[in-house]
């Protein structure tokens, strides 16, 4: 049986995402998992209320904070990275593969300041690649699809799967972002799906499913192989992708998308601050037809 980590989750209603405090019970060691920067989009006015929600509860636990791992660039929050590495020292890792989404994203906002090689992060994550955290392990799995540079990390028993699946009753990622692609996304499912049975996955977001009044983040490969809506056992590629397509063709983009991902290629960073001294979030404008 795989050492069992302690899990603390957060939930942010503004924008159901779960973020995650795993933490160690013999070394007292804990990262923390794809946290969230308030941020009211209307005003402008960010906060790090929820973040430091996490920092408290670490506090209680007295467990020091070692890694901050996203599992990639959101497009529906902000992430509060920079301000955990502020009070923490940790460092902030992701994915090798955000330089392919930084390269995509870098000429949208005209954003001269990316490297387009990631170096806005402490530390790019490879495939298969493993970081110490007390007795226990955190695994890296390269699961594209969503976007090309998603990764889930396997601590113990617990899998944390980013926006790869969600609870079975609610399905999987949409894979229509830029860089995205369905077919992709159904083969690193499979792959996720072929862990042991019992494995615990923890979502990253939640949107209750209709039928369902209450939100949920947990659950295990078995109930997700035998359940879930999109991409249970039986269900071939080819019908997943035409399902995947079709129903990403209605989806509006999430309310946060152009200010999230250009802070999130960013590792959290704003933009460079104008003479002023402020930053600015910049909104490309097309016209349409």
């Amino acid at each position: 049986m795989s050492v069992k980590p302690v899990i603390d989750a957060f939930f942010d209603e503004t924008t159901f995402t779960i973020t995650y405090l795993v933490s160690d019970r013999g070394k007292r060691r804990a990262v923390i998992i794809d946290p969230v920067l308030d941020y009211d989009h209307r005003s402008g006015k960010a906060s790090t209320t929820s973040a430091d929600r996490v920092l408290a509860k670490a506090a209680e636990r007295g467990v020091r904070i070692e890694w901050i791992l996203e599992t990639h660039a959101h497009a529906d929050h902000l992430t509060a990275a920079p301000h955990l590495k502020a009070r923490t020292g940790a460092q902030v890792a992701i994915g090798e593969h955000i330089k392919d989404v930084q390269k995509i994203f870098k000429p949208v906002f005209n954003a001269t300041d990316v490297s387009g090689e990631g170096r806005e992060f402490d530390r790019l994550l490879k495939d298969a690649e493993v970081l110490a955290l007390g007795d226990l392990e955190i695994a890296v799995m390269h699961l594209p699809g969503h976007t090309p540079a998603d990764v889930a990390y396997r601590i113990g028993d617990a899998v944390f799967v980013g926006d790869t699946i969600f609870m079975p009753d609610y399905g999987t990622a949409r894979a229509d972002f830029p860089g995205g692609d369905a077919a992709t996304l159904y083969r690193s499912i499979r792959r996720l799906l072929s862990l042991p049975p019992e494995t615990r996955l923890f979502m990253c977001h939640d949107y209750k499913a209709p039928g369902r009044d209450h939100y949920a983040w947990e659950t295990t490969v078995a109930e997700e192989r035998a359940r879930n809506v999109h991409v249970h056992d039986g269900m071939a590629e080819q019908a997943f992708v035409d399902m995947r397509r079709a129903r990403d063709a209605t989806l509006a983009a999430p309310v946060l998308l152009l200010p999230s991902v250009q802070v999130n290629i960013r590792a959290g960073r704003l933009p460079p601050a104008d003479a002023n001294g402020t930053s600015y979030l910049r909104i490309p404008v097309r016209m349409a037809g």
